[in-house]
């Protein structure tokens, strides 16, 4: 019997100020479900670590142009984290993008961003000019 193929990563938490250094080994064989995660100082970079190790995800903030509004911009976010693979296609998108005044708190701009299943929503206001 041959020994297991590992696959090993570095890097910091970020889900705490702590900025724990985290060390993960995920095992080739199992396709990336076992995952040994080590440094971490809470359960939540715990999880941080087997996540980021095999399928890292990220929140998108940006702006987006509004037309007839007090504002030019509304910020934007999307609701759920999206793949760090998808990050630049949600960019895209959120560039092409204006909308026109009023524009509220939660509001979806764009459903399923990037073909991910996941919305972006404005987080501020923005009234419309008369």
């Amino acid at each position: 019997m041959g020994k297991e193929k590992m696959r090993k990563k570095e890097f910091i938490c970020i889900v705490c100020p702590n900025g724990c250094k985290l060390t993960a080994e995920v095992s080739e064989e199992s396709g990336g479900s076992s995952v040994n995660v080590t440094g971490y100082s809470c359960k939540r970079g715990k999880e941080y670590g087997q996540t980021e190790a095999v399928h890292p995800v990220r929140s998108v903030t940006s702006t987006v142009r509004v037309t007839g509004g007090d504002h030019p911009l509304v910020p934007v976010k999307t609701v759920k984290e999206v793949p760090k693979e998808k990050i630049f296609e949600c960019m895209e998108a959120i560039r092409a993008l204006s909308v026109a005044a009023p524009v509220h708190i939660g509001q979806i701009l764009i459903r399923n961003i990037a073909g991910t299943g996941i919305d972006l929503a404005a987080t501020g206001n923005v009234k419309q000019v008369q």
